[in-house]
């Protein structure tokens, strides 16, 4: 993998439409949220109870992560890997993380068996990701820059120079600014800030 795949990450620009996808009179509803911790990924699923409490099943899978993903699927009642698994399949087809997808099943009657249950989480997760916006962002890195005041305008030309973000800064005689850095660009922003004594570079 090149430095610059490594370098980026595709997710969710926001909350897909709600889709509705029908087999034999059992109505699938699919959603796609982008999420980056467990305690989202409940209040979705908590708020789609609520919002479908006649339905069936609420079967769903997860990706949170960036470098180190993981993952659940989670079939809900539905026989073994027939819901959470498809539907998983899908966030990898897509290649998408810190995404949440949820189907939520009213059933009609008919039993699909298992394959076409497979079938139907599936398509009904693919649509709701069709649906959604799909963003790449890059993967960053950041540190601490603390010095003197006297050093302001030499870090600050860095900053601009590198085309580094500044996520916090405290001026006072003591400064100390909290940067950020593109992943594939953090050695050659190590190896500038080595050569300035005046300059403690600390990576949180």
């Amino acid at each position: 993998m090149s430095l610059t795949q490594n370098d980026t990450y595709k997710t969710l620009k926001e909350a897909s439409k709600e889709i509705l996808f029908k087999e034999k009179n059992s109505k699938f509803f699919g959603y796609a949220f982008p999420v980056s911790s467990e305690e989202e990924i409940k209040k979705h699923i908590e708020h789609l109870k609520k919002e479908h409490f006649s339905a069936r099943h609420w079967c769903y899978a997860y990706q949170i992560g960036i470098e180190k993903t993981h993952y659940r699927a989670n079939d809900d009642g539905e026989p073994n890997n027939s819901a959470g698994m498809p539907i998983y399949g899908q966030i990898q087809s897509f290649e998408v993380t810190n995404v949440l997808v949820v189907v939520v099943r009213y059933f009609g009657g008919v039993k699909l068996g298992v394959g076409g249950l497979i079938s139907a989480y599936k398509v009904a997760a693919q649509m709701a990701l069709e649906e959604s916006e799909i963003i790449e962002k890059t993967i960053d890195k950041y540190f601490a820059l603390s010095f003197n005041y006297a050093h302001m305008n030499k870090v600050m030309r860095i900053i601009k120079e590198k085309n580094l973000s500044i996520v916090s800064q405290k001026m006072e005689m003591d400064c100390e600014i909290i940067i950020g850095s593109r992943k594939k660009n953090v050695q050659n922003l190590l190896d500038t800030f080595e050569n300035l004594y005046e300059v403690q570079l600390k990576k949180l």
